[in-house]
């Protein structure tokens, strides 16, 4: 069956920094500017339809609409607007100066470690270069120095940012500017482990030397009624179990608890560094021969042709103890693998939200 292509999209950065440059180029122009081109980090030329058009003597505005492609981003459609004031600089030889500020629906930076400041806005280093720049061409030619004041934002963006990990890191108020290439990627598993680049580093500055990686909520919040750490210290990493053990190496976190239930965690005890695309045929043929070596009598009742999942093995066990230590133990031992010098501990969730092993 032939497959359609996922189509990219574009960041809530470039859409920023195009709209501020639209602006720019109608404050310099004094007229209506339907679209602009913008060069994208890696060179990128691509045209951006402009919104909202308006403009007089001292301020215009525009907006872009974001469109992230195919890929299932909570930003996708929103507006991203940008206005653009100036004022005249009484300085010699100065040069035009840019301004740039977080609006309505920008979040606010209230945790260290984003590579923003606390208490500036949320808008990331290669989003506000591409802001700066862009006005700055637009300006270029203009021999009077001015002060040129950019305005970025979000009318959704506090209502959008609900449905994000903002908070959790730190960003109130709103939603981050984000973005390094300019292009989002569908279902990208970079936005994914960026993500946790910037947990990671957020749970570092804040001190936190125990940090808690979760494979989804459900064995988050579980997690959270067993240890006590501030929230930093949670880190949802999904499927990309071997990136974050091998993240948290590289920034310095001592000690981790890996928390999951089981079918993910026979993924993790069968060596799979990603547990989303591993078979899980084989995992339980692996759990098979791990039950068979065991010295006593297999607590799962045989035969294993019967059984479609893991957790259908781990509910007729009963809940076993033996089963249960046997994968947990295998599990820790394969992340210690992925990165040895952490000390790791591992959290198996029931799928009832209890918590059935913690060593």
């Amino acid at each position: 069956m032939d497959r359609k292509e996922l189509r990219h999209g574009y960041t809530t950065g470039a859409c920023a920094a195009a709209a501020a440059k639209g602006a720019a180029r109608m404050l310099r122009e004094q007229r209506i500017v339907e679209e602009v081109e913008l060069v994208l980090p890696r060179g990128e030329r691509v045209l951006f339809r402009l919104r909202g058009q308006e403009f007089d003597d001292s301020a215009a505005a525009c907006f872009v609409v974001k469109d992230a492609g195919d890929d299932p981003d909570v930003t996708n459609g929103a507006e991203i607007h940008a206005r653009v004031r100036r004022e005249p600089l009484n300085r010699s030889g100065a040069r035009n100066m840019v301004f740039v500020d977080g609006g309505k629906g920008v979040g606010t930076v209230t945790k260290p470690g984003l590579g923003v400041g606390v208490g500036n806005p949320a808008i990331n280093p290669v989003p506000m270069r591409m802001i700066t720049e862009g006005v700055k061409e637009e300006f270029s030619v203009i021999c009077l120095p001015q002060a040129l004041y950019v305005t970025i934002s979000i009318p959704n963006g506090e209502e959008l940012a609900k449905k994000t990990l903002n908070a959790r890191l730190g960003i109130v108020g709103g939603l981050s500017i984000l973005g390094t290439t300019g292009i989002v990627r569908p279902i990208s598993a970079k936005a994914w482990t960026d993500t946790l680049d910037a947990a990671l580093d957020v749970a570092r500055a804040c001190g936190c030397e125990t940090v808690v990686l979760s494979t989804g909520r459900t064995s988050e919040i579980v997690a959270q009624k067993v240890a006590a750490f501030p929230e930093e210290a949670y880190v949802m990493m999904g499927d990309h179990v071997g990136y974050a053990l091998r993240a948290c190496a590289r920034k310095g976190v001592g000690r981790v608890i890996l928390a999951g239930q089981f079918a993910k965690l026979l993924k993790i005890a069968c060596g799979h560094e990603q547990t989303h695309v591993s078979s899980s045929v084989l995992d339980l043929q692996m759990l098979a021969d791990w039950l068979r070596e065991m010295d006593s009598r297999s607590p799962v009742p045989g035969p294993w042709s019967r059984y479609n999942t893991a957790r259908q093995v781990l509910e007729e066990s009963g809940h076993d103890r033996a089963l249960i230590e046997h994968v947990c133990i295998r599990a820790r031992e394969a992340a210690g693998r992925m990165a040895p010098s952490l000390d790791i501990k591992v959290l198996l969730a029931g799928y009832d939200s209890t918590v059935l092993y913690f060593g």
